[in-house]
């Protein structure tokens, strides 16, 4: 599946644009990473493949198609056409 992101050629293509005085090389205690697991159980992120994303472009769209898929799938009932029917 593809997001529509691509991976960047290296580092130097990112524009440094912080400030001299911050300097993260010198802080101490800072662990990379260290909340990530609380964010993963905290969030629900799907990747779509483009055409999907075209046709639904931004999560309300999505909710909104999802939620419309699960209300026709509870109002379809089981195919009962080989239920034997009453003979009068």
């Amino acid at each position: 599946m593809s997001g529509g992101f691509t991976k960047m050629e290296n580092s130097q293509d990112i524009k440094d644009d912080l400030r001299p005085e911050y300097d993260f090389s010198r802080m101490k205690g800072g662990v990379r990473g260290k909340y990530v697991e609380r964010y993963r159980t905290g969030t629900n992120i799907v990747l779509l493949d483009p055409d999907v994303a075209q046709a639904f472009p931004t999560s309300e769209a999505v909710n909104e198609a999802l939620r419309l898929l699960m209300q026709i799938a509870q109002r379809q009932k089981p195919n009962n056409a080989l239920e034997p029917t009453s003979q009068i």
